[in-house]
């Protein structure tokens, strides 16, 4: 694992930096919004690697739960965090496109709204884990994972159900797209499941050593207590 992390590291580094170089000088300029639509071949993946890290973070909570795993818990934490990353990079991107475009940074439409509230879902759920202790911590986190996921249909399911501002989705909505603006919004959300994957590992591997320090510690004490007596 040691020798292949950096080996992935260097061929996400150069799938990052082409799928950059594609969005920004070879997909073709969109007719009707011009260059400034390029933004999409960030905001779209973002928001597909946000939904995939956050579905790991609801499926490792509902093991806890359920097992007490705390490897579980440490890919909960883990995932929770670099879901967040690109669920930030989701909400600046849109205001930055929908800016001119729609010629506002904001508006309370359900997509929009629905993604600002499971963003603050789970940044509510890493400040539990930061400032709360106890045995019971995990727990309450999990469960609060659990409710937060329930917020993934309704953003992802908004545009098909509710009449908003947001763009009619292309993909599996009836639209159509160029396939060379396909082919670039496929390599960016790869390159950013790379990069997602690296930061989750990397993030994983402290959590669990985090872990093993406590139950050393948990020990230590343990054992001072019996001495002591």
């Amino acid at each position: 694992m040691k020798r292949a992390f950096p080996i992935f590291a260097v061929l996400t580094a150069a799938l990052l930096a082409y799928g950059l170089y594609q969005a920004l000088w070879v997909a073709p300029t969109d007719r009707l919004q011009g260059d400034v639509y390029r933004i999409i071949y960030y905001h779209v993946p973002s928001a597909w690697t946000m939904f995939s890290f956050f579905a790991l973070n609801f499926v490792s909570s509902i093991v806890y739960l359920i097992r007490r795993n705390p490897r579980a818990d440490a890919v909960a934490v883990a995932s929770a965090e670099v879901g967040v990353v690109f669920n930030t990079v989701v909400l600046v991107t849109g205001p930055l496109w929908a800016r001119p475009v729609w010629g506002i940074w904001w508006t309370w439409d359900i997509r929009l709204t629905s993604t600002l509230v499971l963003w603050l879902i789970y940044v509510s759920y890493l400040l539990l884990r930061r400032f709360s202790s106890g045995g019971q911590m995990p727990v309450l986190a999990a469960a609060l994972a659990v409710f937060g996921a329930l917020d993934m249909p309704l953003v992802y399911f908004s545009i098909w159900f509710f009449r908003t501002q947001h763009p009619q989705p292309v993909i599996g909505g009836g639209g159509s797209i160029d396939p060379r603006m396909l082919q670039v919004w496929l390599l960016n959300w790869i390159a950013f499941q790379c990069f997602g994957l690296l930061v989750f590992a990397a993030r994983y591997r402290l959590e669990v050593l985090s872990q093993e320090v406590e139950e050393m510690q948990a020990l230590e004490s343990l054992l001072e207590v019996r001495g002591s007596r």
